[in-house]
């Protein structure tokens, strides 16, 4: 596996500005944020993504992001809505290939800028698109 910089920072190795941590994730400061707050929640076992991941990771990540998601809105520093991204893979900007979910603090012009070209599709196409992904998950 090569050396990962969240197994690093989750086992104590690494320096980090811990906000949380408890026995299924560690949430740390984003040495750097897209605003200041801007936390990341790491599970401590290694997985790569969402695929690798049992519900209980993905449990202890939501019920984290949630949390931190409260106390970004009650600490003080400016937070007047939440963002929660995460990219699963290369192609979706994962450039850290431990599963983690940005928790980022939000208000009005503070340069966070998430682009797409947003087209609308026909209900055709949705229902046609939304069989394919039906069937993948039986």
């Amino acid at each position: 596996m090569g050396s990962c910089v969240f197994c690093e920072i989750v086992a104590g190795r690494t320096e980090a500005s811990v906000v949380h941590e408890d026995d299924g994730v560690v949430a740390v400061l984003d040495h750097k944020p897209a605003t200041v707050g801007h936390v990341l929640v790491i599970p401590r076992v290694h997985v790569a993504g969402l695929a690798d991941a049992d519900d209980a990771v993905g449990t202890a990540i939501w019920r984290t992001a949630r949390r931190v998601a409260g106390a970004l809105r009650a600490s003080g520093l400016r937070c007047d809505g939440v963002r929660l991204s995460l990219a699963d893979g290369e192609a979706a900007g994962q450039d850290v290939f431990h599963l983690h979910l940005h928790v980022v603090p939000r208000f009005p012009g503070d340069g966070v800028v998430v682009t797409a070209d947003w087209k609308k599709r026909s209900r055709e196409l949705l229902d046609q698109d939304a069989a394919l992904i039906r069937e993948a998950l039986t």
